[in-house]
């Protein structure tokens, strides 16, 4: 059984004794807290400590600030110090009683009212001078911001760091925290010799030798904070490390033992401004022993930290061009493993209907794995790439840790705007992720990308889903459809609607051979497998390639398609049309009707078919009218003049009526299967 599994049926099996460790653990903290003073003898962190400990927590946390104030602090100051952590303690309970254990600003309030109060009573009981209560306030203050600090970091979730998903100021706020504790040590001294400060340079040289130089900096800055405000005369140790850390930082890249000696220099150089005669020289001497820990470390330890600090490394960015890449391809892949697989499914039906040889259909489903075409497909998306102008990866950070806080854990996250300026946004997660596409989800991203977005569109492929999220286009397009089948109850005709994320609207009817089961097939294998590939982001003349090609080895008899494609970009409101084989269509401008009639072939008959393209522009109120030709086939002026009449009708309501015409005119023994398209543009609202 794996460790973890291990630990956690182990935890299943003893609760009471986990619940015993994590006390425990709440009593050091609070204990060792009880001593970490600052300059003037003020100790109020144990009292934070208090504020943000949970539930099961607090009465550990109460005895160990308790225990900590009544051995380290004399007279009164001992008695002032366990009213506070009484107060503490009441209100910790009553935040869990009322639930309110969420809200940062309350164990902040109760720290500082808890410090203040017995601050104020005991200044005031002692006859204290002016500069005393102004002593309280501050460190009530200081009690303040500790609450601020331990409340981050208590309610972190440490899978956000895993994914990269914390913010700086939470890793700081974890930073100034444990700075804090080790702060409590600083006490422990061997004649002068302080083990908090040695640790301290210890830290700060292994995050600059081996970790980047940003955290460095920042380890660095917390530690002399808070050491240096533990005692008056260690003061300068706020700059002192701060400043000794950016020296060590130019010789980074040179060797553990330049970092040492550069960090040493300047901190002696420090050791001597500073004139504290015993300390001075002391801290001279930690600075040189936490070097030597370092430079003494076994190559197994400097292994283990190298790999810690340089864990991810190799991943690229948020919105890198490697990422986005990588992740439209496996999509691709996807969709053309499905088109492999439609392609078998089909086959075996028509197998198992004609009863053919099986050595012939094994025979074909070879040739069927080998049709896709995978030159123009990757020239499809070398062009999508070339239009991703900028990839921010800025945006994409943010928005990567706006989703920890929701405890979602992206795996890539590309903020793509193209050179007309449109933003998209795709997030690739694991499959099970919750609440990736919800409402609440898209609003923040609007705030962080100071832009509107439309409703995002989940793609799946394997274990991963994607999340496309396009910018509001200009544009909205409401449509509509009806079919009528003319034999049995499978239609030979199949409509599709996608919008590919993109700020496109496709439309297809595809119109199989005949009619019934078999024109069935070919109609939805033909519609299908190019929304597949559209959806994927290959263009449209590779897609119509590779279902030709299908088409052509999926079974020994002739199958063809007809397929009928209109595509509409919301962003410019251009219209293009694809045509194979298809029938004619119209576009409908304010009661005036245009037909769309290009001469093409149909997929399925001869290989390197080719679609037959037209471009409109369209406006707001235009319609498109997509027709199988069962429709077209009817008297043309009736139908155009049907078409031309404008009767205000909703798009759906118009297809059904076109249709409906369409029976009219038409007799029951001849009539084909029958599909009608109406789509009209509208303004985005």
């Amino acid at each position: 059984m794996p460790v973890k599994e291990l630990i956690r049926e182990k935890r299943k099996e003893s609760p009471l004794t986990e619940e015993l460790v994590q006390g425990g653990f709440w009593f050091a903290i609070s204990f060792v807290l009880s001593f970490s003073s600052v300059v003037g003898g003020a100790c109020p962190f144990a009292v934070s400590a208090i504020t943000v400990s949970k539930k099961k927590n607090i009465l550990f946390s109460m005895a160990g600030a308790g225990a900590g104030y009544i051995i380290f602090c004399s007279g009164n100051q001992s008695i002032r110090y366990f009213s506070a952590v009484l107060i503490a303690a009441l209100g910790a309970f009553a935040m869990t009683i009322f639930k309110a254990r969420k809200m940062a600003y309350l164990p902040m309030l109760i720290s500082f009212l808890s410090v203040l109060a017995t601050g104020l009573v005991m200044a005031y009981r002692e006859a204290a001078a002016t500069s005393a209560y102004a002593l309280v306030f501050g460190e009530s203050i200081l009690a303040t911001g500790a609450s601020l600090f331990f409340f981050r970091s208590v309610n972190i979730n440490f899978k956000r760091l895993k994914y990269k998903a914390l913010s700086l100021i939470d890793t700081t706020c974890l930073l100034i925290s444990a700075c804090a504790l080790l702060s409590g040590f600083s006490f422990i001294e061997i004649k002068g010799f302080s083990l908090a400060r040695i640790i301290a340079v210890a830290t700060i040289l292994i995050t600059v030798r081996f970790g980047e130089q940003k955290w460095g900096l920042i380890i660095s800055l917390c530690l002399g904070f808070a050491l240096g405000i533990s005692e008056r005369d260690s003061l300068f140790l706020i700059g002192a490390y701060a400043f000794s850390a950016l020296v060590a930082s130019l010789f980074s890249s040179l060797s553990s033992f330049s970092v040492c000696a550069s960090f040493c220099l300047s901190m002696i150089f420090f050791s001597v401004c500073a004139s504290m005669g015993a300390l001075s020289v002391c801290c001279a001497a930690e600075s040189i022993t936490g070097s030597l820990i370092v430079l003494l470390l076994p190559e197994i330890v400097t292994d283990k930290i190298s790999e810690f600090f340089e864990s991810g490394a190799d991943i690229a960015p948020d919105g890198s061009l490697r990422q986005s890449l990588t992740v439209r391809l496996r999509f691709a892949a996807s969709a053309l493993s499905q088109v492999s697989e439609s392609v078998r499914d089909v086959r075996e039906r028509i197998s198992s209907i004609e009863m053919k040889n099986p050595l012939e259909g094994e025979m074909r489903m070879v040739a069927a794995d080998q049709f896709f075409s995978i030159a123009d497909m990757l020239e499809d998306l070398a062009f999508e790439f070339n239009d991703a102008e900028i990839f921010d990866s800025k945006a994409a950070g943010k928005i990567r840790r706006m989703l920890g806080e929701y405890e979602i854990y992206p795996d890539n996250i590309s903020v793509i705007i193209d050179k007309y300026d449109r933003m998209r946004i795709e997030i690739l997660a694991p499959l099970k992720t919750n609440g990736l596409d919800s409402p609440r989800i898209r609003t923040q991203i609007c705030k962080i990308c100071s832009r509107d977005f439309e409703k995002g569109r989940i793609n799946y492929s394997g274990s991963n889903m994607l999340l496309s999220i396009i910018e509001k286009p200009n544009f909205s397009i409401s449509f509509g459809f009806a079919q009528y089948t003319a034999e049995g109850t499978l239609c030979g005709d199949t409509v599709k609607m996608i919008n590919d994320s993109k700020g496109h609207m496709i439309f297809i009817i595809s119109d199989g051979m005949g009619k019934g089961s078999r024109a069935a097939l070919d109609g939805a294998m033909g519609a299908g497998l190019l929304s597949k590939l559209l959806g994927a982001g290959f263009g449209f003349d590779s897609s119509l390639k590779v279902v030709n090609s299908a088409l052509l080895v999926k079974s020994g008899d002739e199958s063809l398609a007809t397929l009928d494609c209109a595509c509409v970009d919301l962003f410019t409101g251009k219209c293009e049309f694809y045509k194979a084989g298809a029938p004619r269509s119209y576009i409908v401008k304010q009661n005036s009707i245009s037909r769309c009639e290009l001469s093409s072939m149909p997929a399925g008959i001869l290989r390197g078919i080719e679609f037959a393209k037209r471009t409109t522009v369209l406006s707001v109120g235009d319609e498109i009218i997509m027709m199988s030709d069962g429709i077209t086939d009817i008297n043309e002026e009736e139908l155009e003049g049907f078409l031309a009449a404008d009767e205000g009708l909703s798009p759906n309501d118009k297809a059904q009526s076109i249709l409906d015409f369409a029976l009219k005119a038409t007799d029951e023994e001849h009539r084909d299967d029958m599909s009608v398209i109406v789509a009209k543009v509208g303004k985005i609202k």
